[in-house]
């Protein structure tokens, strides 16, 4: 008999699984994926379009804060918060990318310097503002918790970056300058 119930529980837990991993919802509309890949090969556009679609998220979930229309906000601000980590890992995987890759993403790598501290700045308000809603906040505290590790995380990994970046320019314009004056002797 207890083998038939952990074998059910067992299956119940695999079935859920599946059934969510079928229904999750890629965080970005068609057009915003059509512009992502019309962006592919370019760094600056690529990364500011995460960057526009991230900060849309956020914007939306205080929206839905505060909506009337919005029947569940406590599931409401689960839901955006879920996009918008989504959206900022992918952000996040992109800029990995195309440092690999070795590219000049100096200008664009600055933008989301700052663009963490603004992020990381709303979604300590936003945790500050759900400790008077503790009924709520339950829904979406380990979530929430989660996306500001991420953003802090992510913004000391991306000023690393910057240096790195900053240095590789350096070197580049080291060999360029080697280049033309061994091209001139």
């Amino acid at each position: 008999m207890k083998r038939t119930t952990l074998f059910a529980v067992s299956l119940a837990f695999t079935v859920a699984a599946n059934l969510r991993a079928q229904h999750k919802v890629d965080p970005l509309t068609e057009a915003e994926i059509a512009q992502v890949r019309d962006a592919a090969l370019d760094p600056d556009i690529r990364l500011q379009l995460y960057v526009q679609f991230a900060k849309a998220r956020l914007t939306a979930l205080d929206r839905s804060r505060t909506d009337p229309k919005v029947a569940d906000h406590a599931l409401a601000i689960h839901d955006g918060l879920q996009s918008f980590l989504d959206i900022y890992d992918e952000l996040d995987d992109n800029i990995d990318t195309f440092a690999q890759r070795q590219n000049d993403i100096r200008k664009p790598l600055k933008a989301i310097i700052a663009t963490d501290a603004e992020f990381t700045a709303k979604l300590r308000a936003l945790d500050a503002d759900a400790q008077t809603h503790p009924e709520q906040l339950a829904q979406y505290d380990f979530l929430l918790k989660s996306s500001i590790e991420t953003l802090e995380e992510s913004a000391k990994d991306h000023r690393v970056l910057m240096v790195e970046q900053e240095e590789l320019a350096k070197h580049r314009k080291k060999e360029t300058k080697k280049v033309n004056s061994d091209s001139h002797e």
